[in-house]
């Protein structure tokens, strides 16, 4: 069994952003990496109309991978939002599934 903790004691961590770092334990090497993240403080526009999609659905996504989902139908896109509840258990309200489809099936006309 793999356990990542076991690195907590060595003194392994970079010592400036730049600098990457190695560490080999029980046969295991783990490497640093560096990631950019999307903006958090990217919002959908729209303003009212925006807040359900804006209050739900950024918690897992960013709102450029949504933007460039293929044009999908409002029937596609409730299947979607569905699967988001039920499957990934994405903690969406059912009340707010309407406007997040309208919001999300608005996008498709418009491409």
């Amino acid at each position: 069994m793999l356990a990542l903790g076991f690195v907590a004691g060595l003194n392994a961590g970079p010592t400036s952003a730049a600098e990457k770092s190695t560490v080999t334990e029980g046969g295991v090497t783990l490497h640093s990496v560096s990631t950019k993240f999307p903006d958090p403080g990217r919002l959908f526009p729209g303003g009212s109309s925006a807040d359900a999609i804006n209050n739900n659905c950024l918690a897992c996504h960013s709102i450029g991978m949504v933007l460039t989902q293929p044009k999908m139908s409002r029937a596609a896109w409730q299947a979607e939002v569905i699967k988001m509840r039920t499957t990934y258990k994405a903690p969406v309200a059912e009340a707010d599934v309407p406007a997040i489809v309208d919001y999300l099936a608005n996008l498709s006309v418009g491409k």
